[in-house]
């Protein structure tokens, strides 16, 4: 089936990734093999799986498409972002140190200072806009850089090329994880990056519906690593949540046209209102990291942060708008309102994340399929509401 799928162009290729159809039955969708456990007919020669969580066929499918979308050499399926997260995270041993984006998910965060802290895996927060920082934060004992970009919320911009450069000059390995880009805008592993990781909840999975995260590896030795920890500590994705997620990246690139399309326009109307105080989009001009986001990015996605001013008026607009789902997450069909300062970066202690920009006044927008005019006036009104 479909072999020469790594020729095809990207739309084609989330289609036709190698593992769309089923072998046995020519069924249109991956199999649900619900299943723990396989027989072994012949005891000399053992099936190809032995054990879900070993390996199950369903979500093998899911982890060869990703592997085909990032161009890497191996795919792992995750519980959750967090799952893949933590899970690559424990290549690490004790004594060891890792250089990681300041303003890095708060899930993150929290993983790193309160619990691979007690294990002692250090790790020292950089401002990743400025190489200069990567570099000076390196010890005798780091062993990788853990890159974000751009960066939740504030949408900083990492130069991926030069910090792995950098990496690979020192013996580093590098990480990246990819959530805001997906392989339709960004394939780090192309930049010469290790590892990337994904949240798939957010928008490869697209609906708001399934937990899911992914890991994709540059080569086969540290895809093996990343197999035996995933084996090990039992992280795996199940297969309903695997096929359901296969479903919802066959529509990646269409979803994603149109919702960067709508939050360039979101982007540029809130940055021509007087009343915010900072919008933050890598697609708008005045973006400082626009020049070099545009050289590693194809696109500047769907998520646009904004500061209203105040906490006051934040809840206010959390409270007024009638379209977007005011929740934590992102990347689904429906938009969806964040309050980073009370969602998803509430694990970081107040002064951090002032260090970090994340004001009480700032608000993040993930822009889904609605109509943008719609959007707009529902913002508007929410906005102009004393």
């Amino acid at each position: 089936m479909s072999q020469g799928h790594h020729n095809d162009q990207f739309a084609t290729r989330l289609i036709h990734f190698g593992s769309e159809v089923c072998k046995h039955t020519g069924a249109s969708s991956v199999p649900i093999i619900q299943a723990s456990t396989f027989h072994h007919e012949d005891i000399y020669n053992p099936p190809r799986h032995d054990y879900s969580r070993s390996g199950n066929p369903t979500r093998e499918a899911l982890e060869e498409y990703i592997t085909v979308l990032e161009g890497g050499t191996r795919g792992f399926a995750f519980a959750s972002g967090m799952a893949a997260i933590s899970t690559a995270f424990l290549l690490f041993s004790a004594g060891d140190h890792v250089i990681v984006t300041e303003d890095v998910y708060g899930g993150t965060y929290r993983l790193l200072t309160t619990v691979l802290n007690r294990l002692n895996i250090e790790s020292t927060f950089v401002d990743m806009t400025d190489i200069a920082q990567v570099q000076a934060a390196i010890r005798p004992n780091t062993k990788a850089v853990y890159m974000e970009t751009p960066s939740n919320p504030t949408l900083k911009i990492t130069d991926i090329k030069a910090v792995t450069a950098w990496a690979k000059s020192k013996g580093l390995l590098t990480l990246v994880d990819n959530t805001f880009m997906t392989p339709y805008h960004q394939r780090p592993i192309e930049l010469g990056v290790d590892i990337v990781i994904h949240s798939a909840t957010k928008f490869l999975g697209g609906h708001s519906d399934v937990l899911a995260g992914l890991i994709v590896t540059h080569d086969p030795e540290l895809g093996h690593q990343v197999k035996v920890l995933q084996n090990g500590l039992g992280t795996v994705l199940g297969v309903q949540d695997s096929w359901l997620l296969i479903r919802g990246m066959k529509t990646l690139e269409a979803r994603m046209k149109q919702c960067e399309e709508s939050a360039r326009r979101l982007a540029v109307w809130l940055s021509e209102r007087k009343d915010i105080v900072n919008v933050y989009y890598p697609g708008l001009p005045n973006h400082p990291g626009r020049d070099l986001h545009e050289q590693q990015s194809s696109g500047y996605g769907a998520v646009v942060s904004f500061d209203v001013g105040s906490g006051e008026r934040a809840k206010q607009v959390l409270n007024k708008v009638r379209l977007p789902l005011v929740a934590v997450s992102l990347g689904a069909v429906e938009s969806i309102l964040s309050y980073p300062a009370m969602m998803s970066h509430a694990a970081m202690p107040p002064e951090v994340r002032a260090e970090r920009g994340i004001t009480d006044g700032l608000l993040r927008f993930s822009v889904g399929l609605e109509h943008i005019e719609d959007l707009l006036a529902d913002l508007e009104q929410a906005l102009n509401t004393n």
